[in-house]
């Protein structure tokens, strides 16, 4: 039990430092006056799940959950 527990744990930290890179690459949601215009919405802004943008909103979620199912896992294995 003792090797899970190691093996999760490297994992959970290797979850941890990618989560954090990927949040810091994301660009931020505000989109200050252009977003009153409609001058905010490009062709990147429509096709946001298909870019490198919605590629990271994506991992982001999966690294999240990922990171809540390890912290729940370690914490019983405790």
């Amino acid at each position: 039990m003792n090797v899970v527990k190691i093996i999760l744990g490297i994992i959970f930290l290797i979850d941890c430092i990618a989560l954090t890179i990927v949040v810091l690459m994301q660009e931020g949601k505000q989109q200050g006056l252009g977003a009153i215009a409609g001058a905010a919405e490009t062709y990147w802004g429509k096709n946001k799940g298909r870019s490198m943008e919605g590629g990271l909103v994506k991992a982001t979620t999966v690294m999240g959950i990922l990171f809540f199912v390890l912290a729940v896992v370690l914490n019983i294995l405790g």
